[in-house]
C-alpha cells in the first residue's frame, strides 16, 4: 500500500496531474524545490523534503535528499522486523513512491554553447542515488522515472489499491536502465575532454571509454543461419527516416537477414533526390535506377539483374501507388520499403499475406544538419575478437564541381550524369565493386570480388544475362584501379567513360590508357570501401 510518495523531478511533465491523483487516493506527498511550489501553488498539501528531514537543503540544493530520513524510508524491507524497529528507533517513515527523472544533462551537453560547468553542473547526485535506493528495494517501493508510466501506475492503484509485482519489478529495471544511460552519457562526455586543458570545443571524437545503450525491439527467430539466435536492438533516440523507425504494415516477422538487407536497400535509396527504386539481395544492389515516378523507377531496376531481383528486398524514396504495386506484386519480393502507400497500393498488397509491407515516415528528415537529422548514422561499428572498430559513417556524396576530369576527352552533359549515378550506386556495393550504368538505370553490378577484374566480368555477365547493352555505358568502380588492365577490360565491355578515385601509383598508366581508347575519365579524390 502506498501511504508516502516523494516526487522530485526535473522535467514536470504530468507530475502535477500524478499529484493530484495520488492525492485524491489518500497518499501523502514529500517534495523538493520546484517541484514542491508547483504542487503547492496548486493547492496541494505537501511537505518539504527539508521539513521532513529537519536539514535544511545547503550547498545551493546540492546536498537535500542525501538524508537517512530519506534512504532509510526508502530502503527498509517491509518484510525484516529489524529493518522496521530501525526505523522506528530512529524516527524514519517509510516512503513507498518515488517520482525522480534527472538533471538534463544530455540536453545541457548538447547545446554548442556548453561549457565544462554547465556540464558538471548538471550531473545530477542526489536523484540517481535515490533512484537506486528505490529500485534495490522494487517489493516495497515503486520508483517512477519517466512520465510515461504515471498511466499504468494509477491505473492500477484505481482498479486494485495497490500496484503489482509486476508492474513494480519492470519499473525497478526501467530505473537502473535510466542510471545506465545517464552515467554512460556522462562519461562518453567527460572521457572526451583532454584533462591537461579541458577545452570542451575540442572534444575527441572517440572518447577514451566508448558506452552504448541500445533498445531492444524484438527477439529475432535466429541470425543468419537457423543455428544462431539474435535480436534487434535500437539507439535510444533513432533518427528520423531510418529503419528502426519503420512501422510493419503487414506480413511475417522480420528475419535477421531481411532487416541487414532491408537497411541497405534503404540506405541507398533514401540517398536519392528525385524518384528511386533500389533492389537489394545479399546486402548488395542488383538493381538500383531513377525515374519519373516509383513504377518508371521499379521497372528500370528490375531489369537490371531479374534473376537475382527473385525474392529481394525492394525500396522507394517516392509513394508507392497501385500501379507500382501491380508491377510489383507480379514478383516474388521478401521486404517493401517506401515513405508512402496509397490505398489502391496497400489493397493489391493484402492478397500477398507474407510479404513485409514496411512504412518509414522521412518527412522529419532535414537536408542538412547533423547526420542525426539527417537521418544517418554519425558512426558505424564493426565486432571484432574482443573489441570493436569505430569509425565515422561513409556519408561523403560527391558534388558535381568534385570532378576532375585527367583525360584529353572529357564527359558530355549525358555522361558526367551517367557517371554521377553510378557512383552513388557504388557507394553501396560490396568491394571489390564495378558499377555500369547509363540513363538513369544500373545495367550491370559486379559486387564483393577479391579482384576488381572478376567484379567488372561478373558484371558484364549480368548485363548479358538481363540483355542489356553495356556499349557506351558509364563505369564506377569504388577504388582506383591499380593497373591498366582493369580499365582495359571494362571499355572492352562498352564503358565509353569512368569514374573513379584515384590515387595509385600508376595513375599516370591508367590515364594515358583512357587516352589510348579513347574514353573520358574523371576522378573523385575519395574511395568507397565497403567490405
Amino acid at each position: 500500500m502506498i501511504k508516502t510518495a516523494l516526487l522530485s523531478v526535473s522535467d514536470k511533465t504530468g507530475v502535477l496531474e500524478l499529484a493530484q491523483a495520488l492525492h485524491a487516493h489518500g497518499v501523502k506527498l514529500l517534495s523538493t524545490g520546484g517541484t514542491a511550489k508547483l504542487l503547492a501553488d496548486a493547492g496541494l498539501p505537501v511537505v518539504e523534503v527539508a521539513t521532513h528531514t529537519g536539514f535544511p537543503e545547503m550547498l545551493d540544493g546540492r546536498v537535500k535528499t542525501l538524508h537517512p530520513k530519506i534512504h532509510g524510508g526508502l530502503l527498509a524491507r517491509r518484510d525484516l522486523p529489524e529493518h522496521m524497529a530501525a526505523l522506528t528507533e530512529h524516527g524514519i517513515d517509510t516512503i513507498d513512491m518515488l517520482v525522480v527523472n534527472l538533471y538534463p544533462f544530455e540536453a545541457t551537453v548538447a547545446k554548442a554553447d556548453c561549457t565544462l560547468e554547465d556540464a558538471i553542473e548538471n550531473i545530477d547526485i542526489g536523484g540517481p542515488a535515490m533512484v537506486r535506493s528505490a529500485a534495490k528495494n522494487w517489493r516495497d517501493v515503486v520508483v517512477l522515472t519517466d512520465a510515461n508510466q504515471y498511466a499504468e501506475v494509477l491505473n492500477e492503484l484505481k482498479t486494485n489499491n495497490a500496484v503489482s509485482d509486476a508492474t513494480k519489478f519492470k519499473c525497478s529495471v526501467a530505473a537502473f536502465n535510466r542510471i545506465a544511460q545517464y552515467d554512460a552519457a556522462i562519461s562518453n562526455y567527460l572521457s572526451s575532454i583532454d584533462p591537461q586543458t579541458r577545452d570542451v570545443a575540442a572534444r575527441a571524437e572517440y572518447p577514451e571509454q566508448h558506452n552504448a545503450n541500445m533498445v531492444k525491439v524484438q527477439d529475432l527467430r535466429y541470425g543468419e543461419n537457423s543455428h544462431q539466435t539474435a535480436a534487434l536492438y535500437r539507439d535510444l533516440y533513432p533518427a528520423p527516416g531510418s529503419l528502426v523507425t519503420a512501422q510493419q504494415l503487414q506480413g511475417k516477422e522480420l528475419s535477421y537477414n531481411n532487416i541487414a538487407d532491408a537497411d541497405a536497400a534503404w540506405e541507398c535509396v533514401k540517398s536519392f533526390d528525385v524518384p528511386a527504386c533500389v533492389i537489394i539481395k545479399h546486402a548488395n544492389p542488383c538493381g538500383v535506377a531513377v525515374g519519373a515516378n516509383s513504377l518508371e523507377a521499379y521497372s528500370k531496376a528490375f531489369q537490371t539483374d531479374p534473376t537475382s531481383a527473385f525474392g529481394g528486398i525492394i525500396a522507394f524514396n517516392t509513394v508507392c501507388d497501385g500501379k507500382t504495386a501491380e508491377a510489383v506484386s507480379k514478383q516474388f519480393v521478401e521486404v517493401l520499403i517506401a515513405p508512402e502507400y496509397t490505398p489502391e497500393a496497400l489493397a493489391i498488397f493484402e492478397a500477398k499475406k507474407n510479404v513485409r509491407v514496411l512504412h518509414i515516415d522521412l518527412s522529419q528528415v532535414k537536408k542538412a544538419g547533423s547526420m542525426w537529422e539527417q537521418g544517418r548514422n554519425a558512426q558505424d561499428v564493426k565486432r571484432i575478437g574482443s573489441g570493436l572498430l569505430v569509425q565515422t559513417a561513409d556519408n561523403h556524396f560527391l558534388k558535381r564541381e568534385d570532378l576532375k576530369v585527367v583525360t584529353k576527352l572529357a564527359p558530355t552533359e549525358q555522361q558526367i550524369n551517367d557517371l554521377l549515378f553510378a557512383w552513388q550506386v557504388a557507394q553501396y556495393v560490396k568491394s571489390n565493386a564495378i558499377v555500369y550504368c547509363g540513363n538513369g538505370m544500373t545495367l550491370g553490378v559486379g559486387a564483393g570480388q577479391m579482384s576488381r577484374l572478376d567484379s567488372a566480368k561478373i558484371a558484364s555477365i549480368k548485363a548479358e544475362a538481363a540483355g542489356l547493352s553495356l556499349k557506351g555505358s558509364a563505369v564506377a568502380s569504388d577504388a582506383f584501379f591499380p593497373f591498366r588492365d582493369g580499365l582495359d577490360v571494362v571499355i572492352d565491355y562498352g564503358a565509353s567513360c569512368v569514374i573513379q578515385p584515384g590515387g595509385s601509383m600508376r595513375d599516370d598508366e591508367v590515364i594515358a590508357a583512357a587516352d589510348e581508347r579513347g574514353i573520358a575519365m574523371v576522378f573523385t579524390g575519395v574511395r568507397h570501401f565497403r567490405h
